[in-house]
């Protein structure tokens, strides 16, 4: 089995209803939900949070400032809200500080990231020594890799290389929109994914309408191991 996320985000911003989007998902079995750091205030994304946490859902928060000013002030506003994961950002060292003592899962980007939306850059070797060395820094719980945001790599290779580098888990961010893509990450040993835009589009089967997507996400990726 592999992990779903659901990301309440379009474009790499926290869609501006995000919190009925959550009353429209609630109850269909999810376990992880997510949100960026763009897009909502600290206050809709408390909300949110609080309202995953009463479901027994565990919380992510994705870092996609890509200034070191913005990512840091992104992960102590997640800190404060009681996220259970925070998700990328290209500034490891600095945002372990800024976490400190907080109980928080953190897995950074790996690799070159940048643009908004993000992209991936580097070859399969760099992308894979930039997550060895970042999954060794002690605090680091895995990596967010945009396996499906580089323009030329194949995807199946870049994960598999990723996960036999990384000492943690690997978390598949970005673009996923089919069963092919998830069962791809699920055979190349990602721990999970995440999906987004394409649940806003119509993109995947059980459509149209978003609970139909994610409940037929959330079947399939159960079903496969």
């Amino acid at each position: 089995m592999i992990e779903f996320v659901l990301m309440l985000t379009h474009d790499d911003e926290t869609v501006p209803n995000a919190r009925a989007v959550y009353e429209e998902v609630r109850g269909i079995g999810l376990r992880y939900v997510g949100f960026k750091d763009v897009g909502a205030t600290s206050e809709q994304l408390r909300e949110i949070a609080a309202a995953a946490h009463a479901d027994e859902l565990e919380v992510m928060l994705e870092v996609v400032s890509l200034s070191l000013e913005h990512e840091l002030n992104s992960i102590r506003i997640g800190c404060q809200i009681g996220v259970d994961w925070i998700l990328g950002g290209v500034h490891p060292e600095a945002a372990l500080e800024a976490i400190g003592s907080h109980r928080v899962r953190y897995c950074p980007f790996a690799g070159s990231v940048t643009g908004h939306p993000s992209i991936l850059n580097g070859s399969i070797n760099e992308i894979a020594e930039d997550a060895a060395k970042i999954s060794n820094l002690s605090g680091v719980c895995g990596v967010d890799l945009l396996a499906y945001r580089h323009s030329d790599i194949d995807v199946g290779q870049l994960t598999r290389a990723v996960v036999d580098a990384t000492t943690g888990i690997v978390i598949a961010a970005g673009s996923v929109q089919s069963h092919k893509q998830i069962e791809v990450l699920a055979g190349a040993g990602a721990w999970g994914f995440t999906i987004g835009s394409a649940l806003f589009e119509d993109l995947l089967p059980g459509g149209p309408g978003l609970r139909g997507q994610v409940a037929e996400v959330l079947r399939f990726a159960r079903s496969i191991g």
